[in-house]
């Protein structure tokens, strides 16, 4: 199962799709999918879904297509989601409330670990049933717990103090909401910007109305 040449983001950003339709699949009670019904759900092509599975072995019988089940279990063992690694969010403000209780709702494959606040009036309270730890204990519990994946949802100012103590920690993937970019050359960072993310969106708002194609060809 283990790839022989480099993977393409895309094709790991499109894993956690194929997954989720996998696992809807697995609770309607089906056995057995094939790339063109996966097609249908994903509205990514048959072509695109068997080459993207053909980076990490071979899933499928010619004729029958793919077992539901182990196809599921095989790609959370690649995104290496199997064992419910430990997820630390630093930042309970509305932003971090809002994911935690989205996590603890909604089975992602990943197990709520530590969460951290600056704030004394939150550190040792708890928040969606979870204890709120300071932050400047970010270093010594990730390091503690062995955490690898971690969220930040502070404000921009602390965004790099805080990605520093993760990174002294050991944390290497980490999901940054705060408007800053935030990057290390051993650790994965996805920086997600969620007001460039709605501006963006804006653009296909505008769609319907005939503006988004003015002055497309400046």
């Amino acid at each position: 199962m283990k790839p022989t040449r480099r993977i393409p983001a895309a094709t790991i950003s499109r894993l956690p799709l194929y997954l989720r339709e996998l696992e809807e699949l697995t609770a309607g009670g089906e056995d057995v999918v094939s790339s063109r019904v996966l097609s249908d759900l994903t509205r990514f092509t048959s072509e695109q879904i068997r080459k993207d599975l053909a980076y990490f072995g071979a899933f499928g019988r010619r004729g029958i297509g793919y077992s539901v089940r182990h196809l599921a279990a095989s790609i959370r063992q690649i995104l290496g989601i199997a064992d419910e690694p430990e997820l630390a969010l630093v930042g309970a403000g509305r932003l971090g409330t809002a994911l935690l209780r989205y996590l603890s709702r909604r089975h992602a494959g990943l197990a709520v670990g530590p969460v951290f606040d600056s704030d004394p009036k939150k550190a040792m309270g708890s928040v969606e049933g979870y204890t709120v730890l300071p932050a400047d204990a970010i270093t010594e519990e990730v390091q503690r717990r062995q955490i690898r994946l971690a969220a930040i949802t502070v404000p921009a100012p602390a965004a790099a103090q805080v990605f520093a103590a993760l990174v002294a920690g050991g944390v290497r993937a980490v999901l940054n909401f705060a408007p800053v970019k935030l990057q290390h050359p051993d650790v994965f960072v996805n920086n997600l910007d969620l007001a460039t993310e709605l501006q963006a969106l804006a653009f296909y708002g505008q769609l319907r109305e005939g503006k988004a194609d003015e002055g497309a060809g400046a």
